[in-house]
């Protein structure tokens, strides 16, 4: 069973390198993989969340999202910045930062993957694709 587990991570390990370094000839996309056992796209994992499946394919995503969840952060930090969750177009939900005021990011708000990346964290940033919800106007 030991061996078998050790022969599972390095085929997983394997099949993730593509999807957490970035190809030379695409550096700015972001890559994520799909289950090919049920189809479930992910981002950065070794095995499916839902069927425990390892057999992973790397895909190049459109770089279009939606704020599901964000966050003010003043911890360990010069300035606040936002924390925020970001479901994407093909279906996976990626942790990044969106440019802009912190408190000015809501949940619903579209964002597109920016070229940009967080210099402390390494996360994906993402700009907005619509001007800043104003609740009060």
């Amino acid at each position: 069973m030991y061996h078998h587990s050790g022969s599972v991570a390095q085929q997983s390990s394997g099949s993730a390198a593509g999807v957490l370094e970035p190809t030379s000839h695409d550096p700015d996309a972001m890559h994520f993989q799909r289950c090919a056992w049920c189809g479930t796209a992910m981002y950065h994992r070794l095995l499916c969340p839902v069927c425990q499946g390892s057999d992973l394919h790397s895909e190049r995503s459109e770089g279009i999202g939606t704020v599901r969840h964000s966050t003010v952060v003043n911890r360990n930090t010069p300035a606040a910045r936002n924390v925020s969750l970001i479901e994407m177009a093909e279906g996976f939900v990626v942790r990044g930062r969106v440019m802009g005021p912190p408190v000015g990011i809501h949940s619903g708000d579209r964002v597109r993957l920016s070229t940009t990346k967080d210099p402390v964290r390494g996360e994906p940033v993402f700009q907005l694709v619509d001007k800043p919800y104003r609740a009060w106007t």
